[in-house]
């Protein structure tokens, strides 16, 4: 007997319990029948009213005995035929083409399967596809007509209507890529009938659309505030897609459309280069669209068109009037090009076109013009950003208060105007004042009087306006290849040709008596006349910034470079931007994509007629990231003006320059604390600098030895000081001198009583000799004080090292007591940084332009220095 474990609280001993039935019993075979007859009921409600294909619900809707419903009535069985009969199948064609909606134009296509002989389709008006038998061997032509039913509204959330019987066209043989100079683009595409390879090379002479390059281009469109009710009807936006494709030069292959639940509408168009597809919000009033195309003709154009079909306004419910549609769009070129192809395509997410207008979708933007001239694609566009609030410009024109909420609007926000040549960007009109004053105006204040200039470039007009600005210029010839973009700045530039407010120009500065506007070549220009005696040359074009070389561009071009040289006045000056500034992260200058800048920079070091360099960067320009500038001099005096304080240039703008008509002053950027900040360029000019090879010799003084000593004099401390004074009389004069000594060891190198000369002040040439002249004036009494100044500046200061700076040091420290010594075996002290072993200071060197103070001023122990030692100066010890 088996043991069976008993409940809980019962013993073996207790009456067993009686089972009894709990529930229902079901049998398994009623069961069974139950689910078999409730999937038939299903299966047959699906059959009348899902999307099935007629060629399997015909017959079991006549098997059943139901009627057959009114949209499926073109299948029905014709007189016993079957569905393989065409006559039958057209006739249920031409019924169900009658409530076919949105039907694409009659194309005709072609197809050469190996496994099927050769047919002809067309689409017809109606939306339907009719086959045509294209086999030779048949004298009588045949055709089946096959539907593309559109699919019944539905309120079931789970299904999209009717299923849509799909067409697909078939192309065994690719398009081979076009090699013949003109491929005619045409939308037909011709195949041969034949499949064999020679039959591929015959259809390489015939009229192809190129579509072998594995790449293309996207165009992403969002557009909103448009009308609800063409937002949700299928025939409307389909029609507009089939405009869409039509106007942009493409071939729509089919399409298919979905209205959505409870609103909106998805449609796809497979295209022969791609697709179109888009979706639609109607009480939101938006779709977004997508538009892919592997042709090579441009896509761009077509957005004017697809704004224009799919935007159609809607009307505001509370005043009645139509609201302004806006759309955002973003294009990219997709897959993958050859360098030169990227090169050479504006639109490439290389190019500044790119970056700051095509490609964002963020950026509201409006193309004002683009012209493709013999020389150049000139683009002029208004953009904007999503995050870009009013300026104040924006304010006053509109009126804002201090605590107007519409200061932190964006739609108050101006677009601003942006120049393009070639996709690069030239231009910004709201920051055109800091990148052409920063263009202009250093070299044009490096020269004492500038009188005759010449532009090479600067089509848009704003660096001739610049140079207007002073009133020393008698002559401005401007040199520019292309007329039609003088044209362009006068139509859609003019804030940038404005002079209307200058004293004594015209009202465009394109107008200006002084000016000269030649259109030509500059290098043909130069070989027909012989400029010479030019005071101010300024370069305002593009830079190449590319690894590879560009030996049509001025920079590449040494002679061209010498030329421009030999035509300058005797204390001439160069001035041109060169691009993109450097970061610490660059390479060699003359490895990466600034080559071209190092090698323009060799020329102008290697020309003998040059003296001095400078380069400098501004980044209030509006570009991504700061520019580079560049002045060159035939005169080391140059660097007086340039080094000058900044109430010179002060002065100097508002002698030169003046005022305008308006009262206003002249810059809204230059001033001279703008030019204090150009005299030392920021570290990484310098530290791409001393990446040549060999490395230059000052690049060793970059700053202060961290390991070397320096000891200090303190005369309020004598136990700290490491210096002691020592009065003596000189036998010979019977007066008494001083002396300096060390109190302790000093090894080579060691920095002495850096911080009393690091307080030795500067005075220039022309404070030197306005004191001086203010003792020769008739009737003033003579000063003492003054003559004592001049002749201590005259014993304990020296001449800067910056040749023809025009700056002195005066040592006002205890180093203004060392001895100074003829005999080099006394000698123990010498500058920091040595005499250049070429002699002089390099004209181009970013290390002594950012540090000639220390330069100019620190000594160091030319040997070891014993404690008890004199310390002895050499004669000369400044000298260049």
């Amino acid at each position: 007997m088996t043991n069976y474990p008993q409940p809980i609280g019962r013993n073996r001993s207790d009456p067993p319990i009686e089972a009894s039935q709990v529930g229902y019993a079901v049998d398994v075979r009623v069961f069974l029948a139950i689910i078999t007859t409730t999937m038939a009921v299903a299966f047959g409600a699906g059959v009348m009213m899902g999307p099935s294909d007629p060629a399997l619900v015909i017959p079991v809707l006549n098997l059943m005995g139901i009627p057959i419903p009114p949209s499926l009535e073109g299948y029905r069985r014709l007189d016993g035929a079957n569905f393989d009969d065409k006559s039958a199948v057209a006739s249920a064609a031409g019924k169900l083409g009658e409530h076919y909606v949105g039907s694409v134009p009659t194309m005709t296509y072609h197809s050469t399967s190996k496994k099927a002989k050769i047919q002809q389709g067309e689409i017809t008006v109606d939306g339907n596809i009719a086959i045509h038998d294209d086999d030779d061997d048949d004298d009588d032509e045949e055709s089946v007509g096959i539907t593309q039913p559109r699919r019944e509204a539905t309120n079931h959330i789970a299904t999209l209507g009717q299923k849509i019987r799909e067409t697909h066209v078939n192309i065994d043989t690719p398009v081979l890529e076009g090699t013949a100079d003109n491929l005619s683009f045409e939308r037909d595409i011709h195949f041969s009938n034949a499949s064999g390879d020679e039959d591929i090379d015959a259809m390489k002479d015939a009229n192809l659309r190129d579509q072998t390059s594995p790449s293309g281009q996207h165009l992403l469109v969002d557009i909103k505030n448009v009308d609800a009710a063409f937002l949700n009807s299928e025939s409307r936006l389909a029609e507009a897609m089939v405009k869409t494709v039509e106007a942009a030069g493409l071939t729509m292959l089919s399409y298919h459309c979905h209205s959505l639940h409870p609103a909106g509408v998805s449609c796809v168009g497979v295209l022969l280069e791609s697709h179109i597809s888009f979706h639609t919000w109607p009480d939101e009033g938006v779709i977004t669209l997508d538009m892919f195309t592997t042709s090579s003709k441009p896509l761009l154009p077509a957005l004017p068109d697809i704004e224009r079909l799919f935007g159609v306004p809607r009307v505001n419910a509370e005043t009645g009037e139509e609201e302004e549609v806006v759309s955002v769009w973003s294009h990219e070129l997709r897959g993958f090009r050859t360098d030169e192809e990227r090169r050479a395509n504006v639109y490439d997410d290389n190019s500044d076109l790119s970056n700051w207008v095509t490609s964002p979708l963020e950026v509201t933007k409006k193309q004002i013009v683009t012209v493709k001239t013999e020389f150049q694609q000139i683009d002029i566009w208004d953009a904007s950003e999503r995050e870009d609030l009013p300026s104040y410009e924006d304010g006053v024109r509109l009126g804002f208060g201090p605590d107007d909420p519409r200061w932190m609007q964006h739609e108050y926000a101006s677009p601003t105007r942006l120049l393009f040549l070639d996709g690069a960007l030239m231009a910004i009109a709201d920051s055109d004042a800091e990148f052409h004053e920063s263009l202009v105006h250093p070299g044009m204040f490096a020269h004492p009087s500038p009188r005759n200039v010449v532009i090479l470039g600067g089509g848009d007009g704003a660096t001739l306006r610049e140079v207007l600005r002073h009133r020393s210029v008698e002559k401005v010839t401007m040199i520019e290849k292309d007329a039609k973009l003088v044209e362009l700045a006068r139509m859609h530039l003019p804030k940038m040709c404005n002079c209307s407010n200058i004293v004594g120009s015209s009202d465009v500065c394109f107008d200006d008596p002084r000016a000269e506007l030649v259109f030509q070549q500059p290098k043909d220009y130069f070989e027909s006349n012989k400029l010479a005696g030019i005071d101010f040359w300024v370069v305002d074009g593009t830079v190449p910034e590319t690894h590879r070389e560009v030996p049509e561009h001025w920079f590449n071009d040494k002679e061209f470079v010498d030329s421009i040289i030999d035509s300058l006045s005797e204390n001439g000056v160069l001035a041109t931007q060169v691009g993109t500034a450097p970061t610490i992260l660059d390479p060699r200058a003359d490895l990466g994509v600034f080559h071209h800048r190092e090698r323009f920079i060799n020329f102008l070091e290697a020309n003998p007629k040059i003296k001095s360099i400078f380069v400098y960067e501004e980044a209030h320009c509006g570009f991504y990231e700061p520019k580079a500038f560049l002045v060159a001099c035939r005169d080391v005096t140059c660097r007086r003006h340039w080094y000058a304080e900044t109430d010179e240039i002060d002065y100097a703008i508002y002698d030169r320059i003046g005022g305008l008509k308006s009262g206003m002053p002249s810059l809204v950027h230059y001033d001279g604390a703008t030019q204090r900040s150009f005299q030392a360029p920021p570290r990484a000019w310098e530290t791409v600098y001393c990446r040549r090879e060999p490395e230059p010799f000052e690049c060793a003084y970059r700053g202060l030895d961290k390991d070397a000593e320096l000891f200090e004099f303190d005369p309020e401390n004598e136990d700290e000081s490491a210096f002691e004074i020592r009065t003596s009389k000189n036998e010979e004069t019977g007066e008494n001198e001083v002396a300096v000594y060390a109190k302790v060891d000093m090894p080579e190198g060691s920095y002495l009583m850096p911080t009393h000369l690091a307080a030795s002040f500067e005075v220039s040439d022309d404070s030197m000799e306005n004191v001086y002249a203010n003792t020769q004036i008739e009737g003033v009494d003579k000063a003492t004080v003054i003559e004592d100044f001049i002749d201590f500046v005259d014993t304990h200061g020296h001449p800067s090292i910056q040749e023809g700076s025009g700056k002195n040091y005066v040592e006002v420290g205890g180093s203004f007591m060392m001895r100074i010594s003829e005999d080099p075996k006394e000698v123990n002290v010498r500058r920091w940084i040595p005499s250049h072993p070429d002699g002089g200071r390099p004209k181009y060197s970013p290390v002594y332009d950012r540090h000639r103070h220390s330069f100019d001023v620190f000594i160091v122990a030319s040997r070891d220095i014993k404690a008890g030692e004199e310390i002895v100066k050499p004669v000369g010890l400044w000298d260049i």
